[in-house]
């Protein structure tokens, strides 16, 4: 797969870059797109995989002079799963193709990446107003809002925008990461992820514009917003599975008393029956949370021990290469 460079400073090594561009139905905004990257970033490649648009957005974007790919299943997470798959560089840039990000801003997202050796670095449109300026839609502003601050509280975590398009990724990042969402949901499993594994991550605010007349957000407000709270508890039951479990078994605790002392109170053995066998499942959810957690933990073990790997096996390369010159 061809590349064109961009060269680290102070380094030998030659880096690639690629901008990576996910696609439904953005013919009016796309070659605006490709045209402000191409000029910011005029070493890069620009991919566009496009998600079985009915307009035009296809022929727009290869006369934009992108390459363009497809992916037929429905969906933003599958899209970045296949990008992530198939694309092979060592800065990725993604961005929505809407037009709603400044390409002039893709250079603090990338210095981060070659200066700091950062895995992810996140486009924060909340953090200078600019989103909640230009943004029309107050029910986004209060999704925002409560997954941020769900998240913050249930990780640990001070990330300020935890939904924005426009992130830069190591390859050790894209390579590594399993997707596992199919929607609007990746930005919050990325999120999650690299808060989880311990990798480096850094927030640089960026200019938000809303969409030109005429474009219109494919994300439905109601239905994707429950999505990315399924996610998150899921997530959440992945990757913080006592936490999870142990509060569900309170609630089994709570009732399994409630029926237990009725029982008692009124010499019923149908109720004390009822409360003995919420006790136990409140027990039993609590060592299914200590043995899900310890696997959880050995998991973590495990991807610490591959990303080893990982960078071992890249800095060889990278030495070949040199000596090689």
């Amino acid at each position: 797969m061809d590349f064109s460079f961009v060269i680290v400073y102070s380094s030998s090594i030659v880096m690639k870059t690629a901008v990576l561009i996910p696609c439904y139905n953005e013919a009016l905004t796309i070659k605006k797109v490709i045209e402000d990257f191409s000029k910011e970033l005029p070493e890069a490649t620009i991919y566009v995989y496009d998600n079985n648009s009915s307009d035009q957005t296809v022929r727009i974007a290869k006369e934009a002079g992108a390459v363009v790919s497809f992916e037929n299943k429905q969906g933003k997470g599958n899209v970045v799963r296949t990008m992530f798959r198939e694309i092979d560089a060592d800065i990725f840039v993604m961005v929505d193709g809407d037009d709603t990000y400044p390409a002039e801003e893709v250079h603090k997202l990338i210095q981060p990446i070659i200066e700091e050796k950062m895995d992810m670095v996140i486009g924060d449109r909340l953090s200078n107003g600019t989103y909640y300026k230009e943004n029309k839609r107050p029910f986004h502003d209060f999704g925002n809002n409560l997954v941020r601050g769900l998240i913050n509280h249930l990780f640990h975590s001070n990330i300020k925008d935890i939904m924005t398009g426009y992130r830069a990724f190591s390859r050790r990042f894209a390579k590594c990461m399993p997707v596992i969402s199919d929607g609007f949901q990746i930005e919050t499993e990325m999120t999650i992820f690299s808060l989880v594994y311990r990798l480096n991550v850094k927030e640089v605010p960026i200019v938000y514009r809303d969409r030109p007349e005429g474009s219109y957000s494919k994300l439905n407000t109601i239905n994707d917003g429950i999505k990315v709270l399924i996610t998150l508890f899921d997530l959440l039951k992945n990757y913080r599975p006592f936490f999870f479990f142990f509060i569900i078994s309170i609630a089994f605790t709570v009732f399994g008393l409630l029926f237990a002392i009725k029982g008692l109170g009124n010499l019923s053995i149908g109720w004390i029956i009822i409360g003995a066998l919420l006790l136990m499942t409140s027990i039993i959810l609590v060592v299914a949370g200590i043995i899900l957690d310890a696997t959880k933990n050995q998991t973590i073990l495990l991807f610490e021990q591959n990303l080893n790997n990982y960078e071992r096996e890249e800095n060889q390369s990278k030495n070949v290469i040199l000596e090689k010159k």
